[in-house]
């Protein structure tokens, strides 16, 4: 079994390594290189050296939030497993998932809406600055949107990163074309694992 890595911290150094060959020649803002390179090695994929879309300031601003003691919404327990909770305890934020809440499911049923458009607004009554980590639930971010329109909610960052094919790319431009802050993924990919990715890498530099 010789020639391969398997030395943990060599593996992540040579996939980063690889994947700025990847970047050569392209041109990034420095606070939202290290996003970029964070997505890609958990995705393996290049396209969202492209796709990955940032409002000004998204990044400065989720991390003065971060400091703050913010609370991390998402929109599944697959992201909410995969955002790094070491970081959040020295930041002592707090993060929440409502999607299996059970009265959450009962009013969903009730008002014949999907169980993120009600998580959201449970989300809206939290006493606390928020930032979201979207990564499956287009009906989460119309919703959000739609807050933020009636007043309702003032959120810190949105990851607008839901993968698949009704209502994806247009709930995603809902969220681009607004004034909230926001980094998104154009287009139909996007996924639980690439919302906890960006919010890790937004970690990292908080404590930095």
């Amino acid at each position: 079994m010789e020639g391969f890595i398997t030395e943990p911290k060599e593996i992540e150094r040579r996939s980063f390594e690889i994947i700025e060959e990847g970047l050569s020649g392209m041109s990034f803002p420095e606070d939202t290189r290290d996003i970029v390179k964070r997505v890609i090695h958990t995705t393996a994929d290049f396209d969202y050296a492209e796709s990955l879309v940032f409002s000004e300031g998204a990044v400065e601003r989720a991390i003065k939030a971060l400091k703050e003691k913010a609370a991390i919404v998402t929109d599944t327990m697959m992201a909410y497993s995969g955002i790094n909770k070491k970081a959040l305890s020295v930041l002592n934020c707090s993060i929440h998932c409502f999607m299996g809440d059970s009265d959450v499911a009962g009013e969903a049923e009730e008002r014949k809406i999907t169980r993120a458009w009600v998580s959201m607004e449970r989300a809206a009554a939290l006493d606390k600055k928020l930032i979201f980590a979207i990564g499956n639930a287009p009906t989460a971010l119309i919703n959000i949107r739609k807050m933020v329109e009636e007043g309702r909610l003032e959120p810190e960052l949105v990851i607008a990163v839901p993968v698949g094919f009704v209502n994806v790319r247009e709930a995603k431009e809902l969220i681009i074309k607004s004034d909230i802050p926001h980094i998104a993924s154009r287009g139909n990919k996007g996924g639980s694992s690439v919302a906890a990715a960006i919010m890790n890498a937004i970690l990292y530099k908080a404590v930095k």
